[in-house]
């Protein structure tokens, strides 16, 4: 293992992830989000490339197509916790977007959103349960586009692949990184339809222990927008991909082969 390996699994990497979790707290966009600045445009990008390349994930020096670069702005949506009040989670989301700690450091606790739905005083219940359907509403309308995203991305990748393995213009070099943009685009869209399917067993979990806490006829509201993401959801995590992480969705586990870029395999 080289000297910089070494560093980048011990206290210099976790200064480097902790003063970007400091520089993306204190400065937030539209929707939470981070500004576009040194940090999220150069630095970010360069730390996140190089952690999964020593975590052993599949890594890309490739510059990003429009449809790539859109499907990572339409993904941090799905991938971040999907209420502003978990502070915390969303910060190690931000962070496991850029791809500078593994996908695995998210919570995986569905008691998350109801607790920060939860949290604090309100006047009335309702606006729980209207809080909760605003969410589950705007997953679903936000889904759509997603699909559409990724598929132009697989049609995309498709084409590459068939250049990198037939053409012989295609310079030796140029192989393994078109490989590994593969294996990015895919391990993405495998990572999203597994954060909404966690959010739908939060929204799930929320609905039940507010109706257990706090009975409303707008529980049926809040039902029913839940309902209508799944089916939303149904198509996303059914459309056919390449298959780099095989039939299942999962890594490949032969010889060679490398860990998905973000999914939780």
């Amino acid at each position: 293992m080289t000297q910089f390996a070494r560093l980048a699994g011990g206290p210099a990497a976790r200064a480097a992830a902790l003063s970007l979790l400091l520089a993306t707290g204190a400065c937030t966009g539209d929707f939470g989000r981070p500004r576009q600045d040194i940090i999220s445009q150069v630095l970010a990008p360069q730390v996140g490339f190089w952690s999964a390349t020593l975590r052993g994930e599949a890594a890309s020096h490739f510059r990003f197509t429009d449809d790539e670069e859109q499907l990572r702005d339409r993904a941090w949506r799905f991938v971040m916790p999907s209420h502003e009040k978990s502070i915390f989670q969303r910060r190690v989301s931000d962070l496991a977007h850029a791809r500078i700690l593994p996908a695995q450091m998210q919570s995986s606790a569905k008691s998350d959103y109801f607790n920060a739905l939860t949290g604090g005083s309100f006047a009335s219940q309702a606006s729980r349960y209207a809080r909760l359907a605003e969410d589950a509403n705007a997953d679903r309308l936000l889904i759509g586009p997603f699909r559409a995203n990724a598929m132009r991305v697989v049609a995309a990748d498709r084409v590459r692949m068939r250049a990198a393995e037939s053409s012989p213009e295609v310079a030796p070099s140029q192989i393994d990184p078109a490989q590994a943009r593969v294996v990015e685009n895919e391990g993405l869209i495998l990572w999203v339809c597994e954060r909404v399917g966690f959010r739908i067993e939060s929204y799930r979990y929320a609905l039940a222990n507010l109706v257990v806490e706090m009975p409303s006829r707008e529980a049926i509201r809040a039902e029913r927008a839940i309902m209508a993401l799944e089916a939303e959801a149904g198509p996303l995590c059914k459309m056919p991909l390449i298959g780099v992480f095989g039939g299942d969705g999962r890594a490949p586990t032969g010889e060679g082969d490398k860990a998905p870029v973000v999914y939780k395999g």
